[in-house]
């Protein structure tokens, strides 16, 4: 049995949360991550099989005609995307099954109330949308918050916000 800190109601062995008053009753380490970054053969430094070539009666997929750059407006860092069209955007928590495309976890992302999958960013034949996918802490374009799984328009220099992690989008085309 676990005894909340906070009302010293028992829980059950496992619980996260105290079911009479909601506290946190476990509080976990944060996870330290490592950014990882692919070449642009897509290929695993070391890896000895060759990149599949693509043959010219298959359509090659449109590489995005814009650039964009995610500036996080409290730490001062600049985080490039490229090389896709769509980008997850959240932390990393030990035992979780599916990682964000962007780990924020090196910028407080927890404190800041990031989920581990929070929004989606897409970028598609010059256009850039951001996709809320049902987090905890919502998102926010430019100060409004945004509905869950609605892609909203983002224009160079736009905020938006993930939990109160601030994030501005900047579009180079």
């Amino acid at each position: 049995m676990i005894l909340c800190p906070n009302c010293q109601h028992h829980e059950i062995t496992g619980a996260l949360f105290c079911s009479e008053c909601g506290a946190q009753l476990i509080v976990l380490e944060p996870v330290s991550t490592q950014a990882l970054y692919h070449s642009q053969s897509d290929q695993l430094p070391g890896s000895e099989t060759p990149a599949p070539t693509k043959t010219p009666t298959s359509p090659l997929p449109q590489v995005q005609d814009v650039k964009v750059t995610l500036h996080l407006v409290d730490h001062g860092n600049d985080l490039p995307l490229a090389g896709r069209t769509e980008y997850t955007l959240g932390r990393v928590a030990e035992g979780q099954p599916i990682l964000p495309d962007v780990d924020l976890s090196v910028f407080d992302a927890y404190s800041k109330g990031v989920s581990r999958l929070h929004s989606s960013l897409k970028i598609n034949n010059q256009r850039v949308t951001v996709i809320d996918l049902g987090s905890s802490n919502g998102t926010r374009v430019n100060g409004q918050k945004i509905a869950p799984n609605v892609d909203y328009p983002i224009n160079n220099g736009d905020i938006i916000s993930l939990g109160k992690m601030k994030i501005q989008v900047l579009i180079h085309r």
